[in-house]
């Protein structure tokens, strides 16, 4: 078959539990990450009492949610919505609008996520105050500070200068 074209079937299961939190997953999409394109479509399997990832929202992604098989909750914002097959699900980025999907019923969850992945996205998880900056490569909590901290008196590009002389 040719390189652009997954079928879900053939498509590896990768396995990410820990605990209640995590799914199995199904990239189908593996050529549309940089530099051939932003856009992907996941086969998530969310195993019953597990949610796949915290309460978050994104700062420049927008996800799609299409629900194949079994139940689960959305909790979008302040409102928990059961949704079950044939339910779209809307989670435009920029608006700070937190998402969340779980499965607290008894059998598996199965939708498919669609996602760009902004090599410089930024989320935000309201229930614990952590914050994941992608081009960083970090996930952690941010301690205001105001603009000049840590800065020396004299700014070191005139050290720097002086130096060079």
């Amino acid at each position: 078959m040719p390189e652009h074209i997954v079928n879900t079937a053939d498509a590896e299961e990768v396995t990410h539990l820990q605990g209640r939190w995590g799914a199995h997953y199904k990239v189908l999409t593996p050529r549309s990450r940089e530099p051939h394109g932003g856009l992907g479509l996941n086969v998530m399997r969310v195993p019953p009492g597990c949610s796949g990832v915290p309460f978050h929202w994104h700062l420049r992604e927008d996800e799609l949610f299409y629900v194949l098989r079994g139940r689960g909750v959305l909790r979008y914002g302040d409102r928990l919505d059961e949704i079950g097959p044939g339910d779209c699900i809307s989670c435009p980025g920029g608006g700070r609008l937190a998402h969340q999907i779980a499965n607290p019923f008894d059998e598996d969850l199965v939708y498919l996520a669609v996602g760009n992945h902004d090599p410089h996205e930024v989320c935000g998880y309201p229930d614990n105050g952590k914050v994941l900056v992608r081009g960083l490569g970090q996930v952690g909590l941010l301690e205001p500070k105001p603009y000049m901290h840590g800065e020396p008196e004299v700014p070191a590009i005139f050290e720097l200068y002086e130096a060079q002389r």
